[in-house]
């Protein structure tokens, strides 16, 4: 287990904001994690923050108290039958590695939420999703430690309370448990999903047969059009979260933008993309100052050089504002304000 003091977060989060934490623990094992938390090292140094891969956060200032992050890793088969196998995964591995992971077996289910940034761990946090997929649809099971008393517990997919972008850790148990493992079920039969954006289109354009690595190959080149690399630039991949609205509204929006996109949600309800929106406001490529939006996805918020996360963090309230202004629609972040 490694314990640094004074730790910048620079390399911990994909926007590049240089913070600092008064404290950064890293843990290999669940057992480490419990000692750390019952052993009264951390009494001094409250609060406590978990993060993984820092791709769904915006550091606003120095963190004063202990970041806690998992270096837990490995795979296991824990339940396999002729039609699907259940993987249990450490909270620490790269996202991605596991959806390349169920490619190379030839097993289904996570080749849309290929190249996604983040680990294991947050994957359970956030339910990360793209192209019609979230990844509640492959959770089993969550296996978590307890902050207060070090005890620990298994989540059911059911109790997880998984919705668009949100679950339990995200309310009514924040900052109560820390992911230890995840459990994911793959399919052993094909199960595509090509409707979503231009899928279809892309894999039209490609030579040879329909694959789990040509899909792969597809989900890899959309999203490097639309997204821009932290490591050139800094990041957060897709900032807001698409509102999900009544379909009057839509229906009434429709009179004055017809070419409105929307996504049913249900028999009542429509979503509408986020980046839509932000784009007819004029805020695609536009910079204000260090901070800006990026010239071909009005989705993604930059950095586009040594800003704070407070410049981030303004921008995006004045994009939120203009959006209701224009549509009387809120957008909310999909970042977490840390």
């Amino acid at each position: 287990m490694k314990i640094i003091h004074n730790y910048s977060l620079l390399h911990h989060n994909t926007f590049g904001i240089d913070a600092r934490a008064a404290c950064f623990v890293e843990y290999e094992t669940p057992e480490e994690l419990v000692n750390f938390l019952v052993s009264g090292i951390n009494e001094s140094r409250l609060p406590l923050l978990c993060i993984g891969g820092g791709s769904n956060l915006l550091f606003t200032s120095d963190y004063r108290g202990t970041v806690l992050h998992s270096a837990i890793k490995g795979y296991e088969v824990v339940n396999e039958t002729s039609e699907y196998v259940d993987v249990c995964v450490g909270s620490g591995e790269k996202w991605d590695d596991v959806v390349a992971y169920a490619v190379s077996n030839k097993w289904y289910g996570a080749e849309n939420l290929s190249f996604i940034p983040g680990e294991v761990g947050a994957s359970a946090v956030q339910n990360i999703g793209a192209y019609g997929v979230e990844v509640k649809d492959l959770i089993v099971s969550v296996s978590a430690v307890c902050v207060s008393d070090g005890t620990s517990r298994t989540f059911t997919n059911e109790e997880c309370c998984y919705a668009y972008r949100e679950s339990v850790f995200k309310k009514e148990l924040k900052g109560q448990y820390i992911i230890t493992d995840v459990t994911y079920r793959f399919s052993k039969k094909a199960k595509w999903n090509l409707d979503y954006g231009n899928i279809r289109t892309e894999l039209a354009a490609m030579e040879g047969s329909l694959t789990l690595e040509s899909l792969r190959e597809v989900i890899r080149r959309i999203r490097e059009r639309k997204l821009p690399d932290p490591v050139q630039i800094g990041n957060a991949g897709s900032f807001f979260m698409n509102p999900i609205i009544q379909k009057t509204q839509y229906d009434d929006l429709c009179g004055s933008y017809p070419d409105m996109p929307c996504y049913p949600v249900c028999e009542n309800k429509v979503k509408i993309p986020a980046g839509w929106m932000i784009d007819r406001c004029g805020w695609k490529g536009k910079t204000i100052g260090r901070v800006g939006v990026h010239e071909h996805q009005a989705l993604v918020l930059v950095n586009r050089g040594g800003a704070t996360g407070k410049e981030v963090m303004d921008l995006a309230a004045l994009i939120a504002a203009s959006v209701f202004d224009k549509f009387g629609i809120m957008i909310y972040p999909e970042v977490n304000y840390i």
